[in-house]
């Protein structure tokens, strides 16, 4: 299956787990946790694609160059150990061809009757555009439906960012809606839609679906 390896000490099942791989144009794509050893691809990574990231991502305090430095990792990846051990989130890393490509979050998970949580990712300007994206959403929205046991996904995009409007759609999310001016993107208050996905809306999972449709394949 597309779970490779898991975990289900303390209060989070399902993680940390390594998920894939799946094959997409722009390589093999995987999910792994975060590592120490990622401070230097992560940061070079972030310094190159300044630019194509900072469109996207909510306005940062303090100066990008510090937040992203090599420095700065080992604190994030405390801070996101600490979530995933903690059960309120599953941290992933995504690797294309072995190489760090981006990373994918599902936050703010929240059990009992609800079963939820919310889906973030970013990928590198080098692999956007050849599936990369669409693979990691799928594989990690299996997980969370399938081992970790959610019944609920939601994210938020702005109306620009039609690229991961279109890897959204493909995973089978709905727009349910728009906030508007919901987060402080690139220095302004920007309007987001919000898309949702219930486990009913993917009973055999995302994965499936995608390759029989030839957007991704398995090696």
């Amino acid at each position: 299956m597309d779970v490779l390896s898991s975990e289900s000490g303390g209060r989070h099942p399902g993680w940390p787990a390594k998920l894939g791989p799946l094959v997409a144009p722009a390589g093999e794509v995987m999910l792994r946790p975060p590592r120490l050893r990622d401070a230097s691809a992560w940061s070079s990574t972030r310094m190159r694609d300044r630019e194509y990231l900072q469109q996207w991502e909510p306005t940062p305090f303090g100066d990008w160059q510090e937040r992203n430095s090599a420095l700065a990792w080992p604190g994030q990846w405390s801070a996101l150990r600490g979530l995933g051990r903690r059960g309120q989130a599953l941290s992933f890393v995504i690797t294309v061809n072995g190489r760090l490509a981006g990373q994918l979050t599902v936050g703010n998970i929240v059990r009992g009757a609800l079963r939820s949580a919310w889906i973030g990712y970013w990928v590198t300007e080098r692999v956007s555009g050849g599936g990369t994206a669409t693979a990691a959403v799928a594989l990690a929205v299996d997980h969370s439906f399938g081992l970790c046991g959610l019944h609920r996904l939601e994210a938020t995009v702005r109306p620009e960012n039609a690229p991961s409007i279109r890897v959204l759609e493909k995973a089978g999310f709905r727009r349910e809606g728009l906030f508007e001016r919901y987060l402080d993107v690139a220095g302004a208050w920007r309007d987001h839609y919000v898309y949702g996905l219930t486990a009913e809306d993917v009973p055999e999972g995302v994965v499936p679906v995608l390759v029989r449709a030839g957007h991704t394949s398995r090696p």
